[in-house]
């Protein structure tokens, strides 16, 4: 690679310190230089784990998108700021790389897409588990078309007890949700992607508030406080693709289920089906049996993964850095991830109204 290339990360919560700084550290050719979080201890520790010597740290976002070197920027704030901030750093002449969702609602993300291609700068959304080893290998499948039309699928992100207490992920008015658009974003990513299908029809969502309100509720982080639980604790939708293909989601922080998954999902297809519940299950009918094949995947030779040391946020961010270096197109597009937006706020819309939403497309 011929440049290298400098990178301001604006939050310095869980989600950077848990993924992005530990995975960009690893790669050579980027140098870590502003830390921006309206906790200065924050961006300061983030700085001094990981930071060059001279990098500066900041409380505001807007003094760090006024240093005309920086050539990237990452946006890990709550979700009501993503469009806000990301818009303004594309603008400011820097590629963006923002976590998922890709905005709190449908309209910003449309915005934060018509910024990108205003400014010419590269924009992509963090769905990570596109990277993961299972999901690439499957991806590779679909695209040989091993599964013939998927026409139905499941999107997998149910958690029996894991509400996440910290930060604002109960706050409503911040983050657009709870399960659905934290963790359901992912499972919905993931189907599209697998089945290249962004073209809605018509959603039907419902959301729970069922658990939210219990005191002492166990807990993988201890009890919530349900004073402050203002988003559901459990989503579902229905979602018809133009094409008549249909998609189950399903999300819960919080559900009386012993079927739990995250961030996976099943497809049927006319050839072949295929999930991710027990380690990657391929199925289908030969010769007048049924079969059902288990990919054994700790022996590489998946693409965008190089050996049982990088894992998936890892491949992410390297691959992330080769598409601003090589000028090729992010794995996660801007238009894939507004669909996603797009979908989510209608399942939230359709549970407010009891109504379907119809898509215009």
């Amino acid at each position: 690679m011929s440049k290298l290339y400098r990178i301001g990360i604006i939050g310095c919560g869980g989600i950077a310190n848990g993924k992005h700084l530990p995975s960009l550290s690893k790669l050579e050719n980027v140098e870590l230089v502003a830390f921006c979080d309206i906790v200065e201890e924050r961006a300061a520790e983030a700085k001094k784990q990981y930071g060059s010597a001279d990098a500066e740290i900041y409380t505001d976002y807007q003094e760090l998108l006024k240093d005309e070197t920086l050539d990237i920027v990452h946006v890990l704030t709550p979700n009501i700021s993503h469009a806000e901030i990301s818009i303004a750093a594309l603008e400011a002449g820097k590629h963006v790389m923002c976590e998922k969702p890709m905005a709190k609602t449908a309209a910003e993300a449309q915005l934060m897409l018509e910024a990108a291609e205003r400014t010419g700068k590269k924009l992509t959304i963090g769905y990570n588990n596109r990277f993961r080893q299972d999901s690439m290998y499957l991806k590779q499948l679909c695209e040989a078309g091993e599964l013939g039309s998927i026409y139905f699928a499941k999107a997998h992100a149910i958690r029996r007890r894991a509400v996440p207490t910290w930060g604002v992920f109960l706050d409503e008015e911040k983050q657009g949700g709870g399960p659905l658009i934290d963790i359901g974003t992912h499972a919905l990513d993931l189907t599209l992607w697998m089945m290249d299908n962004y073209q809605p029809k018509v959603v039907l969502g419902t959301t729970h508030h069922e658990l939210s309100q219990r005191e002492n509720a166990a807990n993988a982080w201890g009890p919530w406080d349900p004073q402050k639980f203002s988003v559901e604790d459990s989503a579902f939708g229905m979602i018809v693709m133009e094409n008549g293909a249909t998609i189950m989601l399903e999300s819960s922080w919080a559900l009386n289920s012993l079927d739990v998954d995250e961030a996976k999902c099943s497809l049927s297809g006319t050839e072949a089906g295929a999930d991710m519940k027990n380690g990657l299950r391929i199925n289908g009918e030969k010769f007048s049996r049924l079969y059902t094949n288990e990919i054994e995947l700790s022996s590489g030779g998946v693409d965008f993964y190089e050996g049982q040391s990088e894992n998936a946020p890892d491949v992410e961010m390297r691959k992330w850095i080769e598409a601003i270096d090589k000028d090729l197109e992010p794995v996660v597009t801007p238009k894939q991830a507004l669909v996603v937006s797009q979908i989510l706020e209608a399942i939230y819309e359709s549970a407010h109204t009891g109504k379907a939403v119809y898509f215009n497309n």
